[in-house]
C-alpha cells in the first residue's frame, strides 16, 4: 500500500530553513510542517541580496511588503554594479540591472545603439532602471500596491533579521511547529528512507518527508546519506570571505543596487540598507593570504567611507566550499540552501536558489511514497543544470575581465572555462546571446542578464551585420526620455524609508 506523505520536517533554520516553512506551508495547507532548529548554532547571516523573484515569493506567503522592509531593514535592489571588472581604470564601471532591454532582436538593438553618436552604456541605452540607479532613487512610489514598481526590483536585507520575520510569520501565523533542539541521530527505515530523527533531548520526531537546510553541515544530505559533493573549485576559485557591517551615516545616500569592486585577487561587496551597510571581501587562499584580505577590505572602507575607523573594526571570517550535491533529494531527503550547494556570493545566487527549489518542490509536491523517486528524478536534474548554468554565468564575469593580476589570468586559462560556455563564448562573437541560448523555465540568469555583463565587459562584442533601423532608434529614444521622466518623478531611497519609519513610529 503506498504511504501518503503528510508530515514534513525542516532540519535547520535560518533563511532556507524558515523560508521552506513559509512557502511549503502558504502552498500546501494541508501539510504537518515541522522545523526543529539547534538553538545554540548561528546562521551564517551573511546573504544580504535577493533575486526580484523575492517578491512574488512575500506575497505568496503573505508578508506586507512595507512590514518586511521596516523589521528587516530592508532596501531595494535593482541590480548590481560593477566597478574594476575589465581593466581596473578609473572609469571601469558597468551595470546589471534587473529590467532586460526591449523586446526586439538584439541585433537590432546593438547597431542602433552603436550608430548612435552619444551613445551611452548598454544598459543605459537598454533600461531607464540605469538612470534610476545612478540617483539612488526608488524603483516605486510609496502609494502603489505592494510588490508593485516602475521598474523590476529586488531587496537587499538584513538576513538574521529576515530569519526571525519568517519565523514569526510561519509559527504565528502558518501553523508551522517550532522545536528548539539539537539533532542527535537519524534512524533510518528498512527502505533506507530516514523514518525518525533523535534529538538530544531524548525525543524521536517521525516525518514522511525530510528537508535538510543545516547549512554547511549538511546533517541528513551529507552526514547520513554521504551523497556526493561536486566540486567547483576548477572554475570558480574563490573560498574565503570577511565581512563586516558598518553604520549608515545620517544623510547618505542608500545606493540602489549591490556595489561590486574588483580587487587583485577577487572582489569587494557594498550593500546598503537604511541603517548600515554591509561589506565584505571575497578572495581566493591560493592568491591571497587572509592577512592581505584584511587589509585589502580596510582600504577599501577608508577610501569609501572616511568617516568610519576601519582599523577599528573585526571583520568575521567566512570559508566556503565551492559545488553542490550529486543529487540534492535523494530518498525522502530534499537538500535546500548549503546543504545543497553555494557558489561565491557574486549576483545572489544563493537565496534565489532556496526560492526556485521550494517551488518545485511545491508544485510536485508527492501524494505518496511510490512517486517520490520520479519526482526526485526530475528534480535533481533541472537543479543539477540550474547549478551549472550559475557556475558558467559567474565564470563569464571574470572569462571577459583583461585585468592582468595572476588570480584574473587563470580565471581567462582555457581549461578552467566550462566546455558549454566556451561554446556560447564562440557563438556570441557571431550573435547576441539568446532565448535559444537559456531554453529552461525559470532560468536563474536568463539571456538578458548574460547581455548586460557580456556587452557592460566587451561592448564591441558580436558582429553587427545589420544596418540602424529607424523604429529601433526610436525605441532607445523612447527609453531614453522615459529614463528622464522617471528620474524626476521618483524618490530618493533615503527618503522612501525615513518616511517608511515616520509612518510606522
Amino acid at each position: 500500500m503506498d504511504r501518503s506523505i503528510h508530515n514534513v520536517v525542516i532540519v535547520g533554520g535560518g533563511t532556507a530553513g524558515w523560508l521552506s516553512a513559509c512557502v511549503l506551508a502558504a502552498r500546501r495547507p494541508d501539510l504537518s510542517i515541522m522545523l526543529i532548529e539547534a538553538p545554540n548554532i548561528a546562521p551564517i547571516g551573511v546573504g544580504e541580496g535577493t533575486w526580484p523573484t523575492m517578491r512574488e515569493t512575500l506575497a505568496t506567503i503573505g508578508i506586507e511588503e512595507s512590514e518586511f522592509l521596516r523589521e528587516c531593514d530592508a532596501s531595494f535592489k535593482q541590480g548590481s554594479l560593477f566597478v574594476g571588472w575589465v581593466n581596473g581604470a578609473p572609469d571601469d564601471r558597468y551595470l546589471h540591472p534587473f529590467s532586460a532591454p526591449p523586446p526586439h532582436d538584439m541585433r537590432d538593438l546593438l547597431a542602433a545603439w552603436r550608430a548612435d553618436e552619444d551613445a551611452t552604456s548598454f544598459a543605459a541605452a537598454m533600461t531607464p532602471q540605469a538612470a534610476i540607479c545612478e540617483r539612488n532613487l526608488a524603483p516605486r512610489h510609496p502609494a502603489m500596491p505592494d510588490y508593485a514598481g516602475t521598474v523590476n526590483y529586488a531587496y537587499h536585507l538584513d538576513a538574521g533579521k529576515f530569519a526571525r520575520l519568517l519565523a514569526r510569520h510561519a509559527t504565528e501565523r502558518l501553523g508551522v511547529t517550532h522545536i528548539a533542539a539539537e539533532v542527535a541521530g537519524i534512524i533510518g527505515g528498512s527502505d533506507g528512507d530516514i523514518a525518525a530523527l533523535g534529538l538530544r533531548d531524548g525525543r524521536s520526531i517521525e516525518g514522511d518527508l525530510f528537508v535538510d537546510c543545516s547549512g554547511q553541515a549538511a546533517l541528513l544530505i551529507g552526514g547520513h546519506y554521504g551523497v556526493e559533493w561536486i566540486d567547483r573549485a576548477d572554475v570558480s576559485f574563490n573560498d574565503r570571505a570577511l565581512a563586516v557591517q558598518v553604520p549608515t551615516q545620517a544623510g547618505s545616500a542608500i545606493a540602489s543596487q549591490t556595489i561590486g569592486t574588483a580587487h587583485r585577487a577577487g572582489w569587494i561587496w557594498d550593500i546598503a540598507l537604511p541603517t548600515r551597510r554591509g561589506i565584505g571581501c571575497v578572495y581566493a587562499a591560493r592568491f591571497m593570504s587572509d592577512g592581505e584580505a584584511d587589509a585589502t577590505l580596510r582600504d577599501y572602507i577608508a577610501a569609501n567611507m572616511p568617516e568610519v575607523h576601519a582599523r577599528d573594526l573585526t571583520p568575521r571570517a567566512l570559508a566556503f566550499r565551492t559545488g553542490y550535491r550529486a543529487r540534492l533529494w535523494h530518498k525522502n531527503c530534499v537538500a535546500v540552501g548549503l546543504s545543497a550547494g553555494f557558489i561565491e556570493p557574486l549576483e545572489a545566487s544563493a537565496i534565489v536558489m532556496i526560492e526556485l527549489s521550494l517551488r518545485a518542490l511545491a508544485d510536485n509536491f508527492p501524494a505518496g511514497r511510490a512517486a517520490m523517486d520520479i519526482h526526485a528524478r526530475r528534480f535533481n536534474a533541472l537543479f543539477h543544470y540550474r547549478w551549472e548554468r550559475i557556475v558558467d554565468f559567474l565564470k563569464l564575469h571574470y572569462v571577459l575581465s583583461q585585468r592582468d593580476d595572476p588570480y584574473w589570468k587563470a580565471h581567462r586559462a582555457p581549461a578552467t572555462i566550462p566546455p558549454r560556455l566556451a561554446e556560447q563564448l564562440a557563438l556570441w562573437r557571431d550573435q547576441p546571446p539568446s532565448a535559444w541560448d537559456f531554453p529552461q523555465m525559470d532560468e536563474v540568469f536568463p539571456a538578458a542578464s548574460q547581455q548586460y555583463i557580456l556587452y557592460g565587459m566587451r561592448p564591441g562584442e558580436t558582429v553587427s551585420p545589420c544596418r540602424p533601423r529607424s523604429h529601433v532608434a526610436a525605441r532607445l529614444a523612447d527609453i531614453s526620455e522615459r529614463a528622464r521622466a522617471l528620474a524626476a518623478a521618483l524618490p530618493e531611497n533615503a527618503a522612501y524609508f525615513a518616511a517608511l519609519r515616520a509612518r510606522a513610529a
